[in-house]
């Protein structure tokens, strides 16, 4: 089974300067192309991998090296202790959500397959995109589609969701793209439910809590040198990493100690995001809007 294409994979294997007996985490295993990739380069060392999906771990390589983490990566420096193995070399996550998992019209996740409103990644998790759409008040919709969906007519897709679901409830990704319809610019549908889908994803899954949480352990989590490599797709993720690196804060706020010196514990290794080129676009067009961010732990 062909479970994820790995995107930006050489680039990101050589940005984390593995070392044949470091320490790395794979902090988002999908399909376990990186991981597969990070364990070639390995000989004396270890390589942990987390992902919340049972998919994934289902699909784990078969190597004594590798230890599977079956949870959030938000729980990293926690989880690394309880396996002894902390502080670590390198640290890589891949933000992106796996083919495996949008090819499954049962879990929701694709705008191009009927199924039930789910997009649990973890899905002993209870709340499913079903739930947001019919118990969300309409201030609250209107919110998350307007900041986690970018879509300026948030507000409107709110008031039609809330009328509709007076009529019945919103159960599937056809239910839910017909409402969403009469939002679309003529010509531009596809991208717009893309905008939809991703706002519902992003809150199911408690996306952004989750990154904030995982940079700022990563950064603590790494040993003097160890590199941070993060690949994001889109421009909420993008921004979040991109000031974490130059800042050392969630909040990209840069904050000095008495001497002027910039309490940073990172140094940003790549100034400008590495994208992928036109023949891996090409050959894998989900890679088209992947930017690849890397840092150091300063020393």
């Amino acid at each position: 089974m062909i479970y994820h294409k790995s995107v930006l994979l050489d680039e990101s294997i050589e940005a984390l300067a593995i070392k044949p007996d470091g320490i790395y985490v794979d902090a988002t295993y999908g399909g376990g192309g990186h991981a597969r990739a990070i364990l070639e380069r390995l000989k004396e060392g270890r390589l942990v991998a987390f992902d919340q999906d049972e998919e994934a771990i289902r699909n784990k390589i078969d190597d004594p090296r590798l230890i599977m983490v079956h949870n959030n990566f938000r729980y990293l420096r926690n989880l690394l202790k309880l396996h002894k193995l902390y502080p670590v070399d390198g640290i890589l996550a891949d933000l992106g959500i796996s083919s495996y998992q949008i090819d499954q019209a049962e879990r929701g996740f694709s705008t191009r397959f009927e199924g039930i409103l789910d997009m649990r990644m973890d899905r002993r998790k209870h709340r499913t995109a079903k739930d947001i759409v019919n118990q969300y008040t309409e201030d609250r919709l209107a919110f998350l589609f307007k900041t986690f969906g970018e879509i300026r007519n948030g507000a409107r897709l709110a008031s039609l969701i809330i009328k509709a679901r007076k009529e019945k409830p919103i159960e599937t990704t056809a239910g839910l793209k017909e409402i969403s319809r009469t939002c679309a610019e003529r010509g531009k549908e596809n991208k717009f439910f893309a905008q939809v889908f991703q706002a519902l994803r992003i809150e199911v899954n408690q996306e952004m809590d989750s990154l904030k949480e995982f940079l700022k352990q990563a950064s603590l989590a790494l040993k003097p040198t160890g590199r941070l490599v993060i690949i994001s797709y889109h421009s909420l993720e993008d921004k979040l990493v991109k000031n974490f690196f130059r800042s050392g804060n969630v909040d990209g706020e840069l904050q000095k100690d008495f001497y002027g010196n910039v309490l940073n514990p990172l140094k940003v290794i790549s100034r400008k995001a590495i994208v992928p080129t036109g023949d891996e676009i090409a050959e894998n067009s989900r890679a088209r809007s992947a930017r690849l961010r890397v840092a150091e732990r300063i020393g």
